[in-house]
């Protein structure tokens, strides 16, 4: 668990880590350079999940390099709807999601704190509009989890 006090906001208690793999873990279907150490060093002080389409379908080779087996999202059903209900399935008090894509909007609504990346996929304007951080690389939004300092250095008012 990462406990965060941030002034004014309150106590962060996070339990989950929720990630985006399209666009936010890989790029074109490839794990991004740094993310499978980062997300080894996460897993000793969280429970960390994927939510991924597959879009690449390149996903279980992902899985392999963080061993992790990722949550498929149903075709067909809306992406933003699923990835949503899955955060408050969690307990999405205890919830910090990263993303970068207009389906991870409604979690990002959902969880305790939400961190944006903006990737070399792009972000999506209607994501950024929901987060509580913007990253301008995954490698700086998972350092924020493994030095939470910094989010209480971004977040008080």
């Amino acid at each position: 668990m990462i406990e965060i006090e941030v002034p004014r906001r309150g106590h962060l208690q996070l339990a989950h880590l929720v990630c985006d793999v399209n666009g936010t873990l890989s790029l074109d279907g490839r794990l991004l350079p740094g993310v499978a150490e980062r997300i080894a060093r996460l897993r000793q002080v969280l429970d960390v999940h994927l939510l991924t389409a597959d879009s690449f379908g390149r996903q279980a080779l992902i899985d392999a390099d963080l061993g992790l087996v990722a949550e498929r999202l149903t075709p067909g059903d809306p992406e933003d709807e699923q990835k949503a209900a899955y955060v408050r399935g969690l307990g999405a008090a205890n919830v910090v999601a990263i993303g970068n894509g207009a389906n991870d909007t409604l979690m990002f609504g959902e969880a305790a704190l939400s961190i944006c990346v903006l990737g070399r996929e792009g972000t999506a304007v209607i994501a950024l509009s929901q987060a509580d951080l913007l990253a301008p690389d995954i490698e700086t939004a998972l350092d924020l989890l493994l030095y939470p300092q910094r989010i209480r250095a971004t977040l008080r008012r």
